[in-house]
């Protein structure tokens, strides 16, 4: 009869013990054959989210945003033509772990789930030989996460970083096959919203009062207030990064893993070494035009985009603390780490944040950076590249069979064969278009060659032929001078393309 104990519950139950019980090379023995440590370095994947390219030194800004993560490029593979999936977390983050475009997996609505065939076909499902451990501080990345959780070995509550009082992590523990239903009822009755309101009088009072007794001590910290999930959620970056580099020399190896961080996502909120840093510094972005699409005063925007930047000034030395931690302890010696973003943010054109129907650059280009192991020399690619290459990549860095379903492809400078020069790239937009319709409301971002090619259609503001607007993105990188009338030829030939590749994603919605 075959022992009922499988290698799977042996790395379940080694990563649920608490540290303190845990005898790290004993397990990584019993979980891992000699013959197969030696093999796949472990991999490691930081993204921060609405983290910006536009607002990243090592991509140009004029501000000093990012001092640590500019030393560290210097041994890293630069992208500096990278784009997101999507324009905000659910497509850009669902694109990043499956490998394919938004209008294929389907988690294109706010906090959307993958459609059924791809809740198998993901990063964790791809490196079955490694032990897989996730975290994130986004209740909406969590949503995709536990989709994919079969295929997880340790994945971490979000809760267990909060600020707040563990009888949160415990009862979300208590109810994590229910989650959805546990967290509005608990918000509903526990948490006061802006108002001063909740369900519950009593309890919900009584639970901020703890909360405030939890935190009173860190509040000069952060004159701004805390970070926040959800406007509700406290939490230190930090924690998660102390907790996690602490955690990491631990699992068996190798390992895979998938950070998620909520900075420098909204509400900006920097500590106090940080607050304000960047005050009268005198900096003035070029004057865009207002979008159609428009949704803040933007006579607010540069504040806004201020208190951002100093956000961005506190992942950058979290991540710095993470790598140092992660060198100091010997991981790094045989980890491949991959620094990234689900999507960017925006100040400008009269819009604030993301997810809204605009596809400008500084939504959709982010960062991507990978430290390989041993490398001391660093090297930029220039090469445009979207977030569906990472997974392929990995894949084949790592040695593991190539995801048959992926749309992207392995990156330079890893790539057997040259980069196609012809390639188009695709960003998705179809926040409010039913999951399982044909895409009639849409924003799509088509890149080739040096032009970008914005296509609207289904809003409001759209006339029915949509609203189309082409940029030469490697001479106007801000996209201030729109040439879809003045190159007629190009934008007629960039726009047939990409209906008809709208056209064959349709057709099984049809």
């Amino acid at each position: 009869m075959k022992h009922p104990f499988s290698r799977r519950d042996f790395l379940r139950m080694a990563g649920a013990l608490p540290l303190g019980l845990t005898v790290p090379h004993l397990l990584q023995m019993l979980a891992h054959p000699a013959s197969v440590q030696n093999n796949p370095k472990n991999v490691l994947v930081v993204v921060f989210d609405a983290f910006s390219a536009f607002d990243i030194p090592v991509y140009g800004f004029e501000r000093q945003t990012t001092p640590t993560i500019a030393q560290l490029a210097k041994r890293a593979i630069v992208y500096r033509n990278h784009f997101a999936s999507g324009n905000f977390t659910s497509p850009g983050t669902a694109s990043l772990l499956t490998g394919v475009l938004p209008w294929t997996h389907r988690a294109i609505n706010l906090n959307g789930t993958v459609t059924g065939s791809f809740v198998e076909r993901n990063l964790f499902r791809a490196f079955q030989k490694y032990y897989r451990i996730a975290y994130t501080h986004n209740g909406i990345v969590s949503t995709l996460l536990n989709q994919f959780r079969t295929d997880i070995d340790e994945l971490i509550p979000r809760e267990r970083y909060y600020l707040e009082p563990s009888y949160d992590l415990f009862l979300s523990e208590l109810f994590k096959n229910d989650s959805d239903i546990f967290s509005v009822s608990w918000a509903r009755n526990m948490q006061v919203n802006e108002n001063g309101y909740a369900y519950s009088l009593y309890l919900s009072h009584l639970y901020e009062y703890l909360q405030e007794k939890n935190v009173e001590d860190l509040k000069p910290r952060f004159p701004g207030g805390f970070p926040t999930y959800d406007l509700v959620h406290p939490f230190l970056l930090e924690t998660a990064i102390d907790g996690l580099g602490k955690r990491l020399p631990h699992i068996p190896k190798p390992f895979l893993g998938y950070f998620h961080f909520m900075p420098p996502h909204e509400p900006y909120r920097a500590p106090v070494e940080f607050y304000n840093k960047f005050q009268g510094d005198g900096y003035r972005p070029p004057i865009k035009p207002i979008s159609i699409f428009a949704n803040a005063n933007h006579k607010d925007l540069a504040d806004e985009r201020r208190k951002y930047d100093e956000f961005i000034l506190y992942c950058d030395r979290e991540f710095g603390r993470l790598y140092n931690q992660l060198e100091s302890s010997g991981v790094l010696e045989n980890t491949w780490v991959i620094l990234t973003s689900d999507h960017g943010e925006m100040f400008e054109r009269g819009i604030e944040g993301h997810g809204l129907e605009v596809l400008y650059q500084p939504v959709i280009r982010i960062p991507l950076m990978i430290f390989e192991p041993g490398r001391e020399t660093g090297m930029t690619i220039d090469t445009a590249t979207n977030a569906i290459d990472v997974l392929p990549t990995l894949t084949y860095l790592t040695g593991q069979a190539s995801p048959s379903w992926a749309e992207g492809t392995v990156l330079p400078p890893f790539a057997t064969a040259g980069s196609d020069p012809n390639r188009s790239l695709y960003t998705v937009q179809a926040r409010n278009n039913p999951k399982y319709d044909p895409l009639i409301q849409a924003s799509i971002a088509l890149i080739k060659n040096n032009y970008k090619l914005h296509y609207y259609f289904g809003y409001p503001q759209t006339a029915q032929a949509g609203f189309m607007q082409l940029f030469d993105i490697k001479s106007d990188p801000e996209e201030l001078v729109d040439l879809y009338l003045s190159k007629p030829d190009t934008a007629a030939e960039l726009l047939q393309e990409l209906k008809q590749k709208l056209d064959d994603v349709n057709k099984p919605y049809q």
